[in-house]
């Protein structure tokens, strides 16, 4: 049996002092505008739409960086020299491979299974077959942690190709993360222009600060939980509409509800008629453009451009099939939303409204849209496991009771 060598001691939850029922302390529903801890990962400007990986741009980053550099970045803290990037790059490539036992499991689990249900499911299987499973130091953790980075997309690829009866894509040993995964997942190598762009989405969503599925994955590793358990728990929380699955629905708005772009206003009329939310818009932090949208909808105005000249000769169709028969240009479409609900309601686009448009062209099934969030986010999470663990205090907020109290039990005969 392997020995858990954990350190407890202060890390017991604390005992708090009972709070007399007249002193009423102000709920924070949802934990709005709470600041729960110190961090050095990420910094939000909300007010000017801006954000920072480590203090540097995500916008400079994007123009400039590939996905293992801000996931280096992100983990260490620093931007790596040459040699320190080229040795976490290779050992991302030799990560890659996972378990035969766990292709089994992919395989066994009902056709209709969500690809985040299967992601979920399959880290938290991976952990049984880490070597340093029991080594809860931190270069013990950082290594699990890459390892669950560099396997996740391979889990994804093959949980998609599972799910539609497609043979497996093995990794390859010469692509970039990015490009790596794009080719698993489709089974065609990357043009630069695509493999750019994926690593541009990959970068974009690679952390968000104390966003819910970070949370949750401080909040477990915060018990002295391992990593592993933490990302699990992240990929839960991801699964909930309100925080994933959200450029899923812009794509389900486009092809299923609109798909003409003189249906956009008129669709989005009824919508606001009927009090209903429109995915996409609005963000907890950003009262301005959230930058991410704003990188995103550059790469798909550069698409959309080289589509209508005819140079975009990799267009790969959505789900298989060509769908501009029936659906008009999904950039088209989504501008005229853009400017419709900034003019009535004033609220901008998030990250989610854009990154729909591009993943769309880019081929990648809309099912695939929020595991791909994860495999992108795996690089924060993993950040901030490792944060939460440097300094480590169990978080551990209180519910205000509001019942009545001293009630007088009846036994079951009476009630």
């Amino acid at each position: 049996m392997k020995e858990d060598k954990r350190k407890i001691g202060e890390d017991y939850e604390d005992a708090e002092p009972e709070i007399s029922s007249l002193d009423r302390p102000k709920i924070h529903k949802g934990l709005v505008g709470l600041y729960v801890d110190e961090s050095l990962i990420t910094y939000i400007d909300g007010i000017n739409g801006k954000l920072y990986y480590r203090g540097y741009p995500v916008k400079e980053l994007c123009e400039n960086s590939n996905f293992e550099e801000v996931a280096y970045l992100l983990i260490y803290g620093k931007l790596p020299s040459n040699s320190e990037f080229i040795e976490f790059k290779d050992l991302l490539i030799k990560e890659r491979n996972i378990p035969d036992n766990i292709i089994s499991i992919l395989k066994s689990f009902p056709r209709n299974t969500t690809r985040i249900e299967l992601l979920r499911t399959a880290i938290s299987a991976l952990s049984l077959y880490d070597p340093d499973d029991y080594d809860y130091t931190e270069p013990a953790n950082i290594r699990k942690g890459l390892r669950i980075v560099a396997k996740m997309p391979t889990l994804l690829a093959f949980a998609h190709r599972i799910q539609t009866n497609l043979p497996l894509v093995e990794p390859s040993n010469e692509l970039s993360h990015a490009g790596n995964y794009y080719y698993m997942m489709t089974n065609r190598e990357p043009s630069e222009d695509f493999e750019r762009a994926f690593d541009q989405v990959l970068i974009c969503h690679a952390d968000h600060s104390i966003n819910s599925s970070t949370f949750s994955c401080r909040v477990t590793v915060s018990t002295l939980s391992d990593i592993y358990s933490g990302i699990t728990s992240a990929i839960g929380t991801l699964r909930g509409p309100l925080h994933g699955g959200a450029n899923e629905a812009v794509m389900k708005y486009m092809v299923d509800e609109i798909k003409r772009k003189e249906r956009v206003i008129p669709w989005a009329e009824k919508k606001f008629e009927m009090k209903e939310k429109i995915m996409g818009f609005g963000h907890r932090v950003y009262k301005n453009w959230d930058p991410r949208a704003k990188i995103l909808r550059e790469i798909s105005m550069n698409f959309f451009k080289k589509a209508q000249n005819g140079e975009l000769i990799d267009k790969i169709p959505n789900n298989g099939h060509d769908i501009h028969d029936e659906v008009d240009y999904i950039i088209e479409m989504t501008e005229i939303l853009t400017n419709y609900v900034m003019k009535t309601k004033n609220l901008y686009p998030n990250v989610d409204l854009y990154s729909a448009g591009v993943l769309h062209t880019l081929g990648i099934p809309t099912a695939s849209f929020t595991p791909l969030f994860a495999a992108s986010r795996s690089a924060g999470w993993v950040a901030h496991a490792i944060e939460q663990l440097k300094d480590n205090k169990l978080i551990r907020p209180r519910l205000r009771y509001i019942g009545k109290l001293d009630k007088k039990y009846k036994k079951i005969e009476e009630r």
